[in-house]
């Protein structure tokens, strides 16, 4: 199953995957409770990076999502 495209909303920092507030997926807004883990990850060969975090969202459930480099996009992980 493919990931899924998301719209999130992120710490308005330099950067702009700094860290997810706020995501919505089938319209409905989710707040970040809590960051539970980050991590990076390059492709050897593609050397796109992707930046991971797992997170509690205001309605109970551990999302991992992802900010893809390379395409400027988020990312829900499946």
């Amino acid at each position: 199953m493919p990931d899924k495209k998301i719209e999130v909303i992120a710490y308005s920092g330099y950067r702009e995957e700094e860290s997810p507030r706020y995501f919505v997926i089938d319209e409905e807004k989710i707040e970040v409770i809590k960051i539970l883990r980050m991590w990076v990850e390059e492709g050897y060969e593609s050397r796109n990076r992707k930046r991971f975090f797992t997170v509690r969202g205001s309605d109970g459930y551990i999302y991992t999502l992802f900010f893809d480099e390379k395409l400027s996009d988020w990312f829900l992980k499946k």
